[in-house]
């Protein structure tokens, strides 16, 4: 997947400033694709400059004027190409798993230092996560919203955001606890 694949998932819901796109970026899409909001500005240009997305200004009084993006046609296109097309599997990638791997042959103190602000930070994402699904569901029940509630393309990926981070708090607390017991029946390391 190209980043232009998941700036263009992101402005299918609409009309989208870059500023408002790095928000989104930051609160659903990063989940799958972390970008810097500097390469989503860059990617917005390829976009516009290849036909996939439209931009405009917007006057604005009391503020800097701001472009807002559609995505085209064209964009609708390649997001149908990309999405018929196999995707492959993912891999992970975690410096910190690296880290746990060699837990048996150093200090685990700054180990378990860093999977507790691991599980910290997986915990505040799982809050904003409850906290976007509950207001795109409104006064729907989850069953309700995923029957028919609309959009639902953006409820699952935060649905599966959700899941990740608590895997990632579930295990980072275990393996704290795990190193803890472990430190402590060998008398310190």
């Amino acid at each position: 997947m190209a980043l232009r694949h998941a700036v263009l998932a992101a402005l299918l819901g609409g009309e989208l400033s870059g500023y408002q796109l790095a928000k989104s970026f930051d609160l659903g899409v990063a989940n799958f694709w972390h970008a810097q909001p500097q390469q989503l500005y860059a990617e917005l240009t390829r976009l516009e400059r290849d036909g996939l997305v439209s931009g405009r200004e917007v006057v604005q009084e009391g503020r800097p004027n701001k472009r807002v993006f559609l995505v085209t046609a064209e964009g609708l296109a390649e997001v149908e190409r990309f999405t018929a097309a196999s995707a492959k599997p993912s891999f992970v990638r975690d410096d910190l798993l690296v880290k746990v791997q060699g837990a048996d042959h150093v200090d685990t103190g700054p180990l378990i230092a860093q999977l507790t602000e691991r599980a910290d930070f997986a915990q505040g994402k799982i809050e904003l996560f409850e906290e976007l699904l509950e207001r795109m569901r409104g006064s729907r029940t989850e069953e309700e919203f995923l029957r028919d509630g609309e959009p639902v393309g953006p409820y699952l990926t935060c649905l599966r955001g959700l899941a990740f981070e608590r895997g990632n708090r579930d295990w980072c607390r275990t393996a704290v606890t795990v190193l803890r017991e472990r430190a402590g029946a060998r008398g310190g390391r």
